[in-house]
């Protein structure tokens, strides 16, 4: 694992810029560039409770580390993942992210996004929305990359069918 280190000086429009970017890998299907975004312990978390504080005491939607994005990627490139012939697609539309924490000393930023989803395959298309945050870290390699991507969706305790790609 990569430690922190402290960053030279993070902008703000480098700390939005960083969430921006990371939705457009997302809508591009870049996923390892993606995937690349995160810190070796990084995860990716949707709650299923509106204030929901930890992921391992609770259920979530999803709580998945590099290794479980890293397979789920797998999957969708598979030639026999019959659910994705033909492939999702996907497009985020963001609000201005804002950055809500800031402690430059330990190089660590948090940025929060109230954001519209769409997932779409042939004929379905489905919208989803809520608000993401981004734990974001300096890395001594004097890039940021992220910890943590946490997605509240709205209507969280709702029934869901199958969500396909990442938000």
């Amino acid at each position: 694992m990569t430690q922190a280190s402290p960053a030279p000086s993070v902008t703000d429009r480098q700390l939005i810029d960083f969430v921006l970017d990371e939705a457009a890998l997302l809508d591009e299907q870049r996923w390892d560039d993606w995937l690349a975004l995160f810190t070796e312990d990084g995860h990716y978390w949707m709650p299923l409770a509106h204030g929901q504080t930890d992921p391992r005491l609770h259920a979530s939607l999803l709580y998945e580390d590099r290794l479980l994005l890293q397979v789920r990627i797998e999957r969708l490139r598979g030639a026999r993942t019959f659910s994705q012939q033909p492939a999702s697609r996907c497009h985020h539309l963001l609000q201005m992210p804002r950055v809500t924490e800031r402690d430059d000393a330990a190089g660590t930023y948090t940025c929060r996004t109230a954001f519209h989803y769409i997932e779409t395959r042939q004929d379905e298309q489905t919208l989803y929305a809520g608000w993401a945050s981004h734990e974001l870290v300096w890395q001594a390699d004097g890039a940021l990359r992220m910890r943590l991507k946490r997605v509240d969706l709205v209507n969280c305790d709702a029934a869901f069918g199958n969500m396909q790609l990442f938000m």
